[in-house]
């Protein structure tokens, strides 16, 4: 018969004594989920959470990396010192009063017959595997797919790190179609605003199949976009406004936006959210070409320069290349942000043409020189994110173009930068991820979305349809 190792709970001096291990969860985390959130070590409630002694290496391999991944290392670190002096760390401490422990293990354990080669990856399987084969309810968490995948198959239970995932199946589009009786579109133009309770009605629908009914929540700043239910062209889009039982119509802007007019209904939401102050934070989701940096660029541009609304406009894009990296650039800093900021610069140079806002410009210069003097008098500002961090940011247009190569963690650190009259504006395509360890579920951007959607001073809209050509909506369509 195997022997087994007791789990441990809480003592009153914060170190650990037996219990039937039936009462608790041993969750084994890889490094990769420190790396990717350090709060993860307090977010499993009253169970055990294990390091395996070769995470503790493999944090201070990357603790001296002056990137996100760096700082989260050295995070992860400072929480293990403040435990380790409230007990032992390698019997366990108590973090949260309910019998939440902390334990890092320094088993030298044989590899399961199955894993060759002393790696990191297969010492850290090796400890959850010990646990697993003592009779110990263990639960192995990494964002390594590979990792994944070969503790599966030794019989260890494996999961992804749930916390902080959202069903991107589900995710919020920030707007709804309604097919209504003609009199309440009708209404709602005459009135200037349509009472909640008229709509109220058709929110409720009932499954032809099963007979159950379902009511659509309208959330705060959420669209309605409504069809006539005789008449399929004549519609009606509303915005529902916070803290109000009413919707107000929404139209397109009379005269261009910095040179930008809407090409599309989701496009007119966008606007609508971006050129609103009372909103503080605008998210858009969209496939390539759906014109969502664009817009924001527009927005930003119009509400800095033509009615001096904020001091600047800083834009920032995190550092994360597609396909196999360049390595090191040569240059100074802007001469390497350069770069990476093409598409940002493309974007602009556009804003500032004849086509999409030369008229605002009448002077000779080009439009990389009116960049670069934008630049020179301080009222553009270009940054990679990682400037960003510890830093207060008053009265700026912030733009977050590719936000959904960020984890969660590093977009609530991105929005608490955020000062007095700033507007941040995260745009990004959840279909493009390029960080290994995010998906369309897991990333930064979904779940900023899902998180705060019942909040007035926030807007969302995810944008379906490709505008910037032909081939590129075809291509988004069906690749």
């Amino acid at each position: 018969m195997i022997a087994t190792e007791e789990p441990l709970v809480p003592q009153a001096n914060g170190s650990a004594q037996p219990t039937p291990h039936e009462a608790v969860k041993n969750f084994v985390l890889d490094t990769n989920i420190l790396l990717h959130n350090p709060n993860a070590l307090f977010m499993f409630d009253d169970n055990r959470v294990v390091i395996p002694f070769t995470v503790i290496e493999e944090l201070d391999a990357f603790k001296k990396n002056n990137d996100d991944v760096g700082r989260n290392a050295r995070e992860t670190i400072r929480h293990l010192d403040r435990l380790r002096s409230q007990g032992e760390l390698s019997e366990g401490v108590e973090w949260n009063g309910h019998g939440g422990l902390v334990q890092v293990d320094l088993g030298q354990y044989d590899l399961p017959p199955a894993l060759h080669g002393d790696a990191p990856d297969n010492r850290i399987i090796a400890c959850a595997y010990h646990r697993h084969t003592q009779g110990q309810r263990t639960i192995f968490i990494s964002k390594d797919i590979n990792a994944r995948i070969k503790s599966d198959t030794l019989g260890i239970e494996t999961q992804d790190f749930e916390a902080q995932k959202v069903d991107a199946n589900r995710l919020y589009t920030g707007y709804a179609e309604l097919t209504v009786p003609s009199g309440i579109i009708d209404a709602m133009w005459d009135e200037k605003q349509l009472p909640l309770d008229k709509l109220t009605p058709h929110l409720t629908r009932t499954d032809e199949s099963t007979g159950q009914q379902t009511t659509t929540e309208l959330h705060a700043n959420q669209f309605v976009l409504m069809r006539d239910a005789t008449e399929d062209s004549h519609t009606g889009l509303a915005r529902r406004l916070a803290d109000t039982d009413h919707l107000v119509p929404v139209t397109n802007p009379r005269k261009p936006v910095f040179g930008v007019l809407p090409r599309n209904v989701q496009q007119t939401m966008a606007l609508d959210l971006l050129l609103d102050d009372e909103i503080k934070l605008v998210t858009l989701l969209g496939t390539a070409g759906s014109g969502k940096t664009l817009l924001a660029l527009a927005a930003g541009m119009h509400k800095t320069l033509s009615e001096n609304r904020y001091d600047r406009m800083l834009v920032a894009r995190p550092i994360m290349p597609l396909g196999r990296d360049l390595g090191y650039l040569p240059g100074d800093v802007q001469e390497k942000l350069a770069a990476w900021m093409q598409p940002i610069f493309d974007n602009l140079a556009y804003l500032l043409t004849t086509r999409g806002g030369g008229s605002q410009h009448p002077d000779s210069k080009t439009p990389e020189q009116r960049i670069q003097q934008l630049m020179k008098d301080g009222t553009l500002v270009m940054e990679p994110l990682t400037y960003i961090r510890g830093r207060s940011i008053p009265n700026q247009f912030l733009i977050v173009d590719e936000a959904q190569n960020l984890t969660p963690h590093e977009v609530k650190t991105i929005a608490s930068r955020v000062g007095e009259n700033t507007k941040l504006v995260l745009t990004g395509d959840v279909k493009q991820i390029d960080n290994p360890y995010l998906d369309t579920s897991s990333n930064g951007l979904s779940y900023m979305v899902e998180a705060l959607k019942d909040q007035g001073i926030v807007g969302h809209v995810s944008l379906a349809k490709s505008e910037r050509s032909e081939l590129a909506s075809l291509v988004a369509e069906r690749l």
